[in-house]
């Protein structure tokens, strides 16, 4: 039976360039597509470029131009990045688009006449230079509880206190640098906390729509029956900002999350009207049309709450299923600019073959919400030896000897041979693989067909065959065998491997290959094109220039001209601190610490409970407020910097023994500090 499929990507934010990180989500969506198209099914995959918000407002004033410039420009290097790594969407849109202004728009008055939006006057800090009202992040000032300098305005990173902007001591524009003032402003609010919101919520998180791992977060945040732990979501913004206005209450806009993920329905209705597709067909509540969300991890809270209580109160369905996926590390740590790992999409393409990061990618992802590790020594290792040592090796031993021997012809086929090939197809234990996401194993599979195709022309040594002049009818059957073995293969890799395999069609002089296709070998006297080479291995060289490079990307920009009039300048750093001498800085003992465990802690929004090994008989226990960066599982084993003679702090979730250093910058984000590798725990930093 044909299944009408409807699948989606996050969207981008249009205020950076893909990354290697980025990639992972849309190889991954990108190969299931593909997988579903090959198996005759309507699948539809849609995306956007997410262009709402204050980093893109302020982005664009300091180049100069319009936000509408900006974004177009970066709509096109994110569209050509994608292309270039053969992501084929069917349609790539904006969210600052027509299509999702209505629909945002019509939500939202749905919500409203459900009794599910109310307006409330907040204080909130509001920067006097660039007339704005400040979001949390683009706050700073002194911590209330630790006397921190430079924290943001909702948490200390240093002690892991969490407060209200408004406590922090002589705060500061991040934006601006002036010292903003307190305005009362009213903001629309989304009721999440309302019964039937909740209700809807426990029942939807364990529907099925989730994997085991994310419904039962899901029910950390929900809080047991009879406990309203949701509160209502603020999604409203004051002018100015870039974004939707919201209706009929001029000055006000709806907060980019709100509009981000009607992105999808916005894409979506371009392409119906270019394909004459029905969109109620696919979002009605009782649409038997499948709706399939890819995501990372970290945006499941919007994805999982928000997104289907909007959804199901504005009278629309909600998704069939989220596939949330892992970070990736690369070399077994966070992408790092300081060692050249922070590698972007553009830097890869210039030396780097895009194919060999789909099938390494796809060797990694299980469809589970586990972190996945770009090791680069595995990575070339892992490519040259499966791509070329084992499946274009099979073309590249015996083509030769049809085109030279036979004219180009093929013969007669071993049908013993070619048994196994037919019996993983008819099994379908390859296709479930990739339907459930579990790409690894079905290259495992794959490769272990590759094995026997390669046992197969060892046994037989076709080479051996051409210097006797009586086995040439053995000559053309093995080779002609092999080539129906690695035609059979390259069905497997398709949806992994599409450009290879459009190159192999070409070559085998086949038509397109799809899962449909009726599973019989190459037909003797078929006539096959010249073999060019397909493939060609991974040089070290070309891995080590690409880091190398990215690492140079590191040296100080040139400074930029000075602005007109002082009120334009930008701060992009926090103003340096008070000179102190090294007699104060030796004061302050830096310890490299291994995280031995890494736990959430009830009852607190931003902190993460760390069991620290710096090399004492008893490990330190040290509360960090990096809760909204981190996954606790990713932390263990990891090596990280603590001041390790910090006074011990009491706190409300217990003794704090210590402080974990984290890097942050005016854009939102943390990062802890990780030691070069060989570093040991209990080594001082100096």
């Amino acid at each position: 039976m044909t299944r009408k499929i409807l699948v989606t990507s996050a969207l981008p934010y249009a205020n950076g360039a893909i990354h290697l990180g980025h990639l992972v989500e849309y190889i991954q969506t990108d190969i299931w597509v593909r997988f579903q198209k090959m198996r005759g099914h309507a699948c539809h995959y849609v995306c956007a470029d997410d262009t709402h918000g204050t980093p893109i407002m302020l982005r664009a004033e300091k180049e100069g131009i319009a936000p509408e410039q900006l974004i177009a420009r970066v709509w096109q290097e994110h569209y050509d990045d994608f292309a270039a790594f053969h992501v084929a969407f069917d349609n790539y849109g904006s969210t600052n688009s027509d299509e999702t202004r209505e629909f945002a728009q019509s939500i939202y008055r749905t919500l409203k006449t459900n009794g599910l939006i109310e307006v409330r006057s907040i204080e909130q800090f509001y920067d006097p230079v660039k007339n704005l009202f400040l979001p949390d992040r683009f706050i700073k000032g002194e911590c209330p509880k630790c006397h921190a300098k430079d924290q943001y305005g909702d948490n200390c990173e240093a002690c892991g206190a969490a407060y209200a902007p408004t406590e922090l001591i002589n705060p500061y524009s991040a934006v601006s640098g002036a010292k903003p003032e307190l305005r009362n402003s009213d903001h629309y609010f989304f009721k999440l906390s309302a019964e039937s919101c909740q209700q809807f919520l426990r029942q939807w998180t364990k529907s099925g729509s989730l994997q085991p791992e994310a419904a039962n977060k899901m029910q950390e945040w929900l809080g047991a029956e009879g406990e309203n732990k949701l509160t209502d979501w603020d999604i409203s913004r004051d002018a100015p900002y870039f974004g939707f206005e919201i209706p009929d209450a001029p000055g006000k806009y709806f907060y980019v999350w709100l509009d981000a993920p009607v992105g999808y329905m916005g894409s979506f209705k371009q392409l119906c009207a270019s394909r004459g597709l029905d969109f109620d067909d696919y979002w009605r509540p009782d649409s038997k049309a499948e709706l399939y969300h890819f995501i990372g991890k970290d945006i499941l809270y919007f994805h999982a709450l928000f997104w289907p209580a909007m959804l199901q109160h504005a009278g629309f369905r909600t998704p069939t299923k989220l596939f949330a996926h892992g970070f990736l590390t690369v070399n077994g740590t966070k992408m790092s600019k300081s060692r050249g790992t922070f590698i972007t999409a553009a830097s890869y393409l210039k030396r780097l073959d895009p194919e060999w990061l789909r099938y390494y990618y796809a060797a990694k992802l299980n469809g589970s919400m586990e972190d996945i590790d770009l090791s680069l020594d595995d990575f070339i290792a892992k490519v040259n030896s499966d791509l070329i040592g084992k499946y274009v090796n099979i073309a590249s031993r015996c083509a030769g000897f049809i085109s030279k021997r036979f004219a180009g012809k093929l013969g007669a086929v071993d049908a013993s041979a070619t048994a196994e090939f037919e019996t993983a197809y008819q099994a379908d234990e390859i296709a479930l693989s990739f339907e459930n996401r579990d790409y690894g194993r079905a290259l495992r599979e794959i490769m272990r067909l590759a094995d026997v195709a390669n046992l197969y022309i060892a046994e037989h040594k076709p080479w051996e065959m051409a210097k006797q002049g009586d086995r040439e009818t053995d000559l053309h059957t093995v080779c002609s065998t092999a080539l129906t073995l690695f035609r059979d293969l390259t069905l497997y890799l398709k949806p992994v491997l599409p450009k290879l395999a459009e190159q192999v069609e070409a070559f085998l002089n086949i038509p397109d290959l799809t899962w449909t296709d009726d599973w019989s070998p190459l037909a003797a006297g078929h006539t096959i094109n010249e073999y060019r080479h397909l493939m060609t291995r991974i040089d070290p060289k070309q891995v080590e220039a690409m880091v190398d490079e990215n690492r140079q990307s590191l040296e100080p920009a040139p400074a930029p001209a000075p602005a007109r009039h002082a009120e334009h300048q930008q701060h992009t750093i926090a103003p340096i601190a008070e000179t102190i001498s090294i007699d104060d800085f030796s004061k302050v003992d830096l310890r490299v610490a291994r995280i031995a465990n890494a736990e959430h802690v009830e009852g607190a929004e931003k902190l993460l409970k760390l069991t620290l090994d710096i090399g004492e008989a008893k490990p330190r226990q040290v509360f960090a407020g990096i809760k909204s960066a981190y996954d606790p599982a990713t932390l263990v084993g990891r090596l990280t910097v603590m001041v390790a003679n910090l006074a011990p702090r009491k706190m409300k979730f217990g003794l704090s023994e210590g402080m974990v250093l984290a890097a942050s910058g005016d854009a939102p984000g943390l990062f802890i500090l990780s030691p070069d590798s060989g570093a040991q725990p209990g080594m001082k930093v100096k």
